[in-house]
């Protein structure tokens, strides 16, 4: 997995909001920090279309540094494990709880997802 990296930057309007990414020691999967919106789903699409290119049953998403998912960013995630390949989730391990939230409302019981709170 590359590593990928976006910083905050100053706008018209004051910081934009960054998403900093990088691959998890021992296991399959990334760590990431910032918030997933308009300026950084770029970043956050680019990650999960690597992660469905991977072999692994199972790849893990380190949410705890992420602050925010909107909508788009949290449908990019049910897409991309609905292009997984049977028997292949996500494991998405301390998610912003919004981002938990949208999936329970907009994506119940999605197949290839699996949310942790611990």
């Amino acid at each position: 997995m590359n590593t990928r990296q976006q910083l905050s930057e100053t706008g018209p309007r004051g910081p934009v909001p960054g998403l900093a990414v990088f691959p998890l020691a021992g296991q399959q999967g990334v760590r990431a920090a910032g918030e997933v919106g308009l300026t950084t789903r770029a970043i956050w699409e680019g990650v999960l279309e690597q992660a469905v290119r991977e072999d692994d049953e199972v790849y893990y998403l380190e949410l705890s540094g992420v602050t925010f998912v909107d909508v788009a960013g949290a449908g990019a995630l049910a897409a991309a494990a609905g292009r997984l390949r049977d028997g292949r989730r996500f494991v998405v391990r301390k998610p912003p709880s919004a981002l938990r939230r949208t999936l329970d409302l907009l994506w119940p019981g999605q197949r290839g997802i699996e949310v942790s709170t611990s």
